[in-house]
């Protein structure tokens, strides 16, 4: 009796442990994203120009978000720091917003990866790289609708400046200061230690880079373990219990990478179906929009705020267009799956043509 109440109050001592190291970490997200914007403000005018002169192309804008994202392999911290520029007056609201649906699409790549685990084994390759994929052409289907539409009418622009409206107008300020107040006396003593505005933003970097990592890691430590042992039993049973359960989680572990990738050895193995997983996936787009908002706050203004609010506009609407017609994105998922899978030959041609998609538009945008 004694061992058994010792293990539960261990057990206990090491969850509190684990959850006090989130928070630190989410502390120092949020003084790296404070930093980051007393950084672009003190670089100058000059360097404020240079940036929107590189993202004065909207569709340059959208593949550095594709790129950047690809690399990185997190939205959230592509947006973090997209919200860190638009608070700091470096970037419109505008341009910034063909650079989050980028990190929307440049965010698939780490499914993509997981997948390769079962290049040997045709069948089980070719369901878990449907499955991998779909979200990715989910993203693709909503960019090429709400790109040149935002293009030439401003709606998300225009929505997400009007959701920043209500949300300050309720006292979302208010809310946000004591926020501000916890954050601000050690950014301001990081950014008088450093000096330099371009060292402190790759101070900024490297902190929101390492916060990141050791929130979506310590999470997933906590969580996954009981996650995985009710995935297939309770969560996958219809489609609406998918999509809550796909943001709920996202939204806490910060990283719908983890959240998204972890279903497709089950998808492989033949557990799950593309067409109950798509639906989670959807969830997850939603709930990795968090972050954005968390980082907005730390500005507590109302352009941060409207970057948020349009990193979710863009998730929400393309939901309301594709969940309806979910066959779409989950056939076109399959044919391309199954043409990967054929033969070698084909494979190589599509990861060739995927990371042209990827990687190779910069390079052109940059040298015309």
């Amino acid at each position: 009796m004694l061992k058994v109440k010792f293990w539960k109050s261990s057990n206990s001592l090491s969850l509190a442990f684990e959850f006090s190291k989130v928070l630190f970490f989410v502390y120092c997200f949020l003084i790296s994203i404070d930093l980051m914007g007393s950084a672009f403000k003190a670089s100058g005018v000059g360097f404020a120009e240079s940036i929107m002169q590189t993202t004065s192309n909207p569709f340059l804008s959208l593949i550095i978000g594709i790129v950047v994202t690809s690399v990185i392999q997190s939205s959230s911290t592509t947006t973090s720091i997209i919200v860190a520029m638009v608070g700091a007056g470096t970037i419109s609201l505008k341009y910034a917003i063909p650079m989050i649906m980028g990190a929307n699409i440049g965010t698939t790549v780490t499914c993509t990866i997981v997948s390769f685990g079962y290049l040997g084994h045709k069948n089980e390759f070719e369901r878990s790289f449907s499955a991998a994929i779909v979200n990715d052409v989910f993203k693709v289907f909503t960019t090429i609708i709400l790109f040149p539409l935002e293009m030439y009418t401003g709606i998300i622009c225009k929505s997400a400046n009007v959701g920043a409206n209500i949300f300050t107008g309720m006292g979302g300020m208010q809310l946000v200061n004591p926020l501000k107040m916890i954050v601000k006396p050690v950014s301001h003593l990081i950014a008088r230690i450093v000096g330099n505005p371009i060292l402190l933003i790759i101070v900024a970097l490297i902190l929101l880079f390492y916060s990141m990592s050791k929130i979506i890691s310590n999470m997933k430590g906590i969580v996954m373990e009981k996650i995985e042992k009710v995935l297939n039993k309770y969560l996958f049973r219809n489609v609406i219990i998918s999509v809550l359960f796909g943001l709920a989680f996202t939204a806490l572990v910060q990283s719908s990478s983890i959240t998204t990738s972890m279903v497709i050895p089950l998808v492989g193995a033949g557990l799950l179906t593309i067409e109950q997983t798509f639906p989670y996936t959807l969830g997850a787009d939603v709930g990795t929009t968090i972050t954005a908002f968390i980082a907005a706050m730390t500005f507590g203004i109302e352009s941060a705020i409207a970057v948020a609010f349009a990193h979710l506009l863009f998730n929400v609407i393309g939901i309301s267009i594709f969940f309806p017609l979910r066959w779409m994105p989950i056939r076109t998922a399959k044919i391309i799956g199954r043409f990967a899978a054929h033969s070698k030959k084909q494979f190589i041609i599509f990861i060739l043509i995927y990371i042209s998609l990827h990687f190779v538009p910069i390079v052109f945008s940059i040298f015309n």
